[in-house]
């Protein structure tokens, strides 16, 4: 059983290394970004702005997303987190199958991988909030997700607003209004494009896709680990200063 002392130690960890300012490789990215932009048709960049915005509110007020999980709510956290383990690695498979076959297509299919991917990983966004005990039909259940999202796809600048935002949510979520989908899409672009613009170049798209998909539901799956064991932590923290 992992301790509660030895949980706030690893997500300590973890928001340190969030909070480190980009390496010089993601500096460089950036500045290579605009060239490749430059060779992509501009319906790939418009794909991407609708898909996420068709994403945001589904997730908002849809119900595509929804599935019947498993009652966890005698569980562990620890028996919630290998549940959620297994989740994600059947996503990852997934998504690194589907990025492999759209990359192989060049720029036609590969269009076809920004709503693909979206949707993936929000299922499995979805399907984590259940396993960890959230009632993902309430509207700032949903608002959480999104906020997830976020914190694991943005700028180092967004990143750290949207952390505060997690730390603090029992106290903040009433007050919020709906998530800005214009500033998530962006953060996404940009924390996305450079990888994702070359899954699009023939020859090398398949692999690309399989790795850069495989890698992003890798770092959407430890977000969304240490972004419950916050929330969890606070409701600990809640109880021992309220005793019941």
């Amino acid at each position: 059983m992992t301790s509660e002392q030895q949980i706030k130690s690893d997500v300590d960890y973890w928001k340190r290394k969030l909070m480190r300012k980009s390496g010089i490789v993601n500096r460089l990215t950036k500045r290579a970004q605009g060239k490749v932009n430059n060779i992509i048709p501009e319906k790939a960049h418009q794909v991407i702005t609708e898909s996420i915005k068709k994403m945001v509110q589904a997730t908002l007020f849809g119900s595509e997303y929804l599935t019947k999980e498993k009652d966890t709510t005698n569980f562990s956290l620890e028996e919630k987190e290998k549940l959620i383990e297994e989740s994600l690695n059947k996503f990852r498979k997934v998504a690194a199958v589907e990025g492999a076959g759209t990359g192989a297509g060049g720029i036609l299919l590969g269009l076809a991988d920004f709503p693909l991917l979206l949707s993936i990983k929000m299922k499995f966004l979805f399907e984590a909030a259940s396993l960890y005990g959230y009632d993902v039909k309430k509207y700032d259940e949903r608002l959480f997700i999104l906020y997830v999202f976020q914190l694991a796809f943005s700028s180092d600048d967004h990143r750290k607003l949207v952390l505060q935002t997690i730390e603090n949510w029992d106290q903040v979520k009433n007050d919020l209004e709906d998530v800005d989908w214009r500033i998530l899409q962006q953060e996404y672009r940009d924390f996305i494009d450079f990888v994702k613009m070359l899954q699009l170049v023939p020859g090398i798209g398949a692999v690309i896709g399989a790795y850069a998909n495989y890698n992003l539901l890798d770092q959407l799956g430890e977000t969304v680990k240490n972004a419950y064991r916050i929330r969890w932590l606070n409701q600990k923290r809640i109880q021992t200063e309220n005793p019941t």
